[in-house]
């Protein structure tokens, strides 16, 4: 499978409404600053320019445009939780990072340089569920 390099917030995939970026990591950081570290950091790990970093004002807009047009079905699953307490982070001035992870080696990368950064948590989105990968 071939993970979609997405250049803005809007071209993050939804499901029933509900955000479902498969093969990416969504990670929450402290601010959009240290976001910005963190971007440069997997860069230098290799991740190139496939990293998208989503400022925490843009990212609290969609959340509240996709929670307010999110179907009844996307309640099943976690996502509609999770964009949720995205939202409250969000407005709180979390800063994000979307970055592609399709195999266990860039996840656990993603996931060594999140903690290097004190991330609040790196979510990892597939198919049928999204892993804690903190």
């Amino acid at each position: 499978m071939t993970t979609p390099v997405l250049d803005d917030v809007s071209q993050l995939p939804l499901s029933f409404g509900a955000l479902k970026p498969v093969g990416h990591v969504i990670v929450g950081l402290e601010d959009d600053a240290t976001a910005e570290r963190m971007r440069d950091a997997l860069k230098e790990e290799g991740c190139n320019d496939t990293v998208l970093q989503v400022p925490a004002k843009d990212m609290a807009q969609a959340l509240e445009g996709w929670l307010a047009h999110a179907s009844g079905t996307s309640e099943f699953g976690t996502e509609s939780d999770l964009m949720r307490r995205y939202q409250v982070l969000a407005e709180a001035g979390c800063g994000w990072l979307v970055v592609p992870a399709s195999d266990e080696e860039s996840e656990q990368r993603v996931a060594e340089v999140a903690r290097r950064f004190n991330a609040r948590f790196a979510n990892k989105y597939g198919r049928l569920i999204v892993e804690d990968l903190l």
